[in-house]
């Protein structure tokens, strides 16, 4: 099995333990603290993103390129100096960015976000800089070496966790208000990425073939190129981030002014938002830990096929990320549509947000498609190109959410319009930038076979769901279940899930092929 296949699966497994965790941990706080208190963590949340972003400064991408790159070539003094110059600049950065945010929050509460109570959930970030600036390295590192267990298990540890304290915290902090309950829920999140680190760092110093701390400084002053190598793809990697963070972080401003226009109040604004944030994208983006895990492996895997001139090798591994890609959302967007109503009933108790859901659902394969297209140009040297389409997209997003939101016709739902605007322009722009670098033939047979299965499969799920009688739970059960085997049987039968892909599957593989494909 080839380590990009490997890897992935690792990945995959990961994800999806830690996706159902991480809506385990939004159901929790959705009970705890309701729509209001969802709104004002998720008010708060993009400011977490954007410090992350921040700290990171876009090395785990730079990292995982690089070490890459050097580990083809068997360079293993260079994997250390990358590692070296990486923990210097995230480290001298944390220094700086702790106390400015400490220093930016009330004001970043009180006029930006014109809610006051952000104020405790902005302050409960400002610990996760430094464990931030140290991980991010780490997990580079080990991702340009083509070894996923260790940042996999780490999100699990991570999760895990979190998930573990969420209940306490928010309980805990909630008769003093719902504010310092959302806090909590914050602080939750930084103790888990605390424990993610610790795990890292053990995991580090097992496997490491050198020392870290001998010649450290010598390294860092002698470090003038291998900073430049790693800025050459950091800095428009981090341009992309941080386009999409700053857009995440002016989005509940935007939000709130712009309803404010149009005649909606504050909470009911924040109520609004917090259902479409809060509730309805966490169910659209809980399939993309599939994508997560390809494009985490892409890089790697596209910068050493490129560091020995492989193109093919290039075209097919985008060619395998893309199918599934398209194979695994295409089932996503259906069982979501199709069963809105009820999977918002039984995950937060409430048919709030369920319009959202069938608004967006249809586009949302666009979203499952932009994470490998991004990586892949980062894998190729066009880092730069992805951060402009990235800005494109951030400002027709805001500009989309502005308009529409103003208006009361709108209202909430012209800020979910806008977020789809958003992602299926940048997927756009992804894919076209991707056809000028390289030569990639476009197969139009999967797409017409995926949409019709699509079709297909909706329609039977749609009239099964209509007929049965069940209560809530078996009718999720079985009507996901109907649908995914009928689409599973129809993507067998035209060849989109191959017997090559199932054999990667741990433990089961090799029986499922010869199941499934004799």
């Amino acid at each position: 099995m080839s380590k990009f296949i490997q890897g992935t699966i690792i990945l995959l497994f990961a994800g999806l333990v830690t996706r159902v965790l991480g809506f385990i941990n939004r159901i929790v706080i959705a009970r705890f603290i309701g729509a209001e208190g969802v709104g004002l963590y998720m008010m708060a949340f993009p400011t977490f993103i954007l410090v992350v972003t921040i700290t990171q400064l876009g090395l785990p991408v730079a990292i995982s390129k690089n070490v890459a790159e050097a580990e083809a070539r068997g360079d293993t003094e260079k994997t250390k100096k990358i590692l070296i110059v990486s923990l210097a600049s995230t480290l001298s950065l944390s220094i700086l960015f702790t106390p400015a945010l400490i220093l930016l929050t009330p004001y970043l509460s009180e006029h930006l976000l014109t809610d006051n109570r952000t104020l405790y959930p902005l302050l409960a970030i400002a610990p996760v800089v430094p464990i931030i600036a140290v991980s991010s390295v780490i997990r580079g590192y080990f991702q340009g070496k083509q070894n996923m267990k260790p940042a996999a298990y780490s999100q699990l540890i991570e999760q895990v966790v979190r998930i573990t304290l969420i209940a306490a915290l928010t309980k805990a902090f909630l008769p003093y208000g719902i504010e310092y309950a959302a806090a909590g829920a914050m602080l939750a999140s930084v103790i888990g990425e605390l424990a993610s680190l610790i795990y890292l760092l053990a995991s580090f110093k097992l496997k490491k073939k050198f020392k870290v701390r001998r010649q450290f400084f010598q390294h860092i002053r002698k470090g003038k190129d291998t900073f430049k190598q790693l800025m050459e793809v950091a800095l428009p990697t981090t341009g992309s981030r941080m386009i999409g963070s700053v857009a995440w972080f002016l989005e509940p401003i935007v939000v709130t002014y712009s309803l404010a226009i149009a005649g909606v109040s504050t909470i009911a604004a924040t109520e609004g938002y917090g259902a479409l944030t809060g509730f309805a994208l966490p169910l659209l983006m809980l399939p993309s830990f599939i994508n997560m895990a390809l494009s985490t492996s892409l890089v790697p895997a596209i910068s050493e096929a490129k560091a020995v001139n492989n193109f093919h090798l290039i075209e097919y591994r985008l060619q395998q990320a893309l199918r599934i890609s398209l194979t695994t959302g295409g089932l996503s967007v259906v069982v979501i549509y199709i069963l809105a109503e009820p999977l918002m009933t039984v995950m937060y108790g409430s048919t709030t947000g369920t319009d959202f859901l069938k608004l967006m659902a249809p586009l949302f394969l666009f979203y499952y498609f932009q994470q490998p297209l991004q990586s892949a140009l980062q894998a190729l040297d066009l880092a730069r190109a992805a951060m402009i389409n990235s800005l494109i997209g951030a400002v027709a997003k805001i500009a989309v959410i502005f308009i529409l939101g103003s208006q009361p016709a709108f209202g909430i739902t012209g800020v979910a319009l806008g977020l789809i605007v958003g992602f299926v322009l940048v997927t756009l722009l992804h894919f076209a930038t991707l056809l000028k670098a390289i030569s990639y033939t476009i197969h139009m047979r999967e797409y017409l076979i995926t949409s019709g299965a699509m079709l297909l499969t909706g329609y039977i799920g749609y009239i099964t769901i209509k007929y049965l009688n069940f209560t809530i739970v078996p009718t999720i059960l079985c009507g996901a279940m109907i649908m995914s085997l009928l689409y599973l049987i129809i993507m067998i039968f035209t060849k989109l899930i191959r017997k090559g892909d199932v054999q990667g599957l741990p433990g089961v593989g090799q029986f499922l092929a010869k199941f499934m494909f004799r």
